[in-house]
């Protein structure tokens, strides 16, 4: 035997003690199922007692994305720190939400072939049987493969199928045939009229007995308890305040249609077996989930309370925000109204005329002499306008008396790099 067997033997083991004390694989595998919830729900409820523990935290959590929240490395440190302070394993939830998954996998693969997982069959041993069996005939004629085959291959769910012939009636030619030291025996696939080695059809209408029929409720009333499932679960996820942000919350409506879509489609990729299993599992899901809450109360209920908290200290904060801008927005009216200056602006030093600030930053005073006064003109004597020309006059001639000394000193310093001639010297 491979790895696999060893791996699968403890689920294989228990699903077949069910079978032979109840002689129904359908009971056996609710049983299964009921089994493992009770061994799995310490666990789950160790995960949602973590999800609650993260909730109460987001207060926290926002305040440190708020902090660091523009250094990504900072806030990761620190954000680990307060979970480690408060005890809380953020992926503890989910993680044991993925439990479930390594329960499936197995039954998944004792289902699909039991002979080899339940009978403890060799692949020579189950060629053996599907000889003395005909197989090839029994399943070109049910439609089980394409062409009449003398060499068994296990694929799909064939294994499944030709466990299903064995019979009463050929059981003692099976067992002489194998040996007594060979663990086979007969498997009773009928639960409630439905044979749970068929595969599921939505085509009811191609055979409408009893059996394709009830393969096909089966698959519906799965589909419709994963649905049923997903609510009660958002509805206890809303009671912590894990599921209170719109983000969790579109993600929780996207799961709660999207699992049942994929159960729809693998309820008819699959045999009834597996779908009596969907349909025992989502019914202990949701008595698993009520008992949770009821042993959570107060669990919940704090967290309820936190997250009510939040909510009105976020509330508090955004109309803080909101005072803060408003005054802000007033004062800088009441400033613009007022022409008040700002603060180390002195409007003397930008003055033109009687227009503050006319010039700007970059002015600066008496760069080319005294600044003339402002005297209306309108107000002006004689006298005045005659004064007031004079010193325009002086400022004038000042100005070109810099601007010639200016290039005086130019021309002396390009005169410094020519070579000086004879005359020059003896003139000197």
């Amino acid at each position: 035997m491979d790895l696999m067997y060893y791996i699968v033997f403890p689920f294989s083991w228990l699903l077949n003690i069910f079978n032979s004390v109840f002689n129904s694989y359908g009971l056996a595998i609710i049983l299964f199922g009921l089994v493992v919830k009770i061994i799995l729900f310490p666990l789950s409820l160790k995960g949602k007692k973590s999800m609650i523990q993260t909730s109460m935290l987001s207060a926290k959590l926002e305040q440190l994305k708020k902090q660091y929240g523009k250094d990504q490395q900072r806030y990761n440190m620190e954000m680990q720190k307060l979970y480690q302070k408060e005890g809380v394993n953020p992926m503890g939830g989910c993680l044991w939400s993925l439990l479930p998954i390594f329960v499936l996998l197995p039954l998944y693969a004792i289902i699909r072939e039991p002979l080899k997982y339940l009978m403890g069959l060799t692949p020579e041993q189950i060629q053996q049987v599907a000889d003395a069996l005909n197989w090839g005939t029994v399943a070109f004629e049910r439609g089980w493969i394409g062409e009449v085959a003398t060499e068994f291959v296990s694929r799909g769910y064939e294994q499944l199928y030709l466990a299903s012939l064995i019979t009463a009636e050929n059981l003692p030619l099976l067992a002489a045939k194998l040996g007594e030291s060979v663990n086979i025996f007969i498997m009773n696939f009928s639960f409630l009229g439905v044979d749970l080695a068929t595969m599921p059809t939505w085509k009811i209408w191609a055979d409408p007995s009893w059996n394709t029929i009830g393969a096909f409720l089966l698959v519906m009333v799965s589909t419709g308890l994963s649905v049923l499932m997903s609510k009660v679960s958002m509805m206890t996820n809303k009671m912590s305040g894990h599921a209170a942000d719109a983000q969790s919350e579109k993600t929780a409506r996207t799961m709660m249609w999207t699992m049942p879509l994929m159960s729809l489609w693998i309820g008819f990729s699959m045999p009834a077996a597996l779908c009596v299993y969907w349909i025992a599992n989502s019914l202990f899901s949701m008595l698993q989930e009520l008992l949770a809450s009821k042993m959570l109360k107060k669990d919940y209920e704090k967290a309820r309370l936190a997250a009510e908290e939040r909510a009105r200290q976020e509330k508090e904060e955004e109309k803080t925000r909101k005072e803060t801008a408003r005054l802000e927005r007033a004062r800088r009216a009441k400033e613009d109204k007022k022409g008040t200056v700002p603060e180390g602006v002195n409007k003397d030093d930008s003055r033109e005329g009687l227009r503050a600030y006319a010039r700007g930053r970059a002015y600066i005073p008496n760069r080319y002499g005294e600044v003339t006064e402002y005297v209306d003109p309108n107000t002006m004597t004689p006298v005045d306008a005659k004064t007031r020309k004079e010193q325009e006059k002086s400022a004038l001639a000042a100005q070109q008396v810099n601007v010639t000394e200016k290039m005086d000193l130019t021309g002396l310093g390009k005169q410094a790099d020519e070579p000086v001639s004879n005359e020059d010297k003896e003139s000197v």
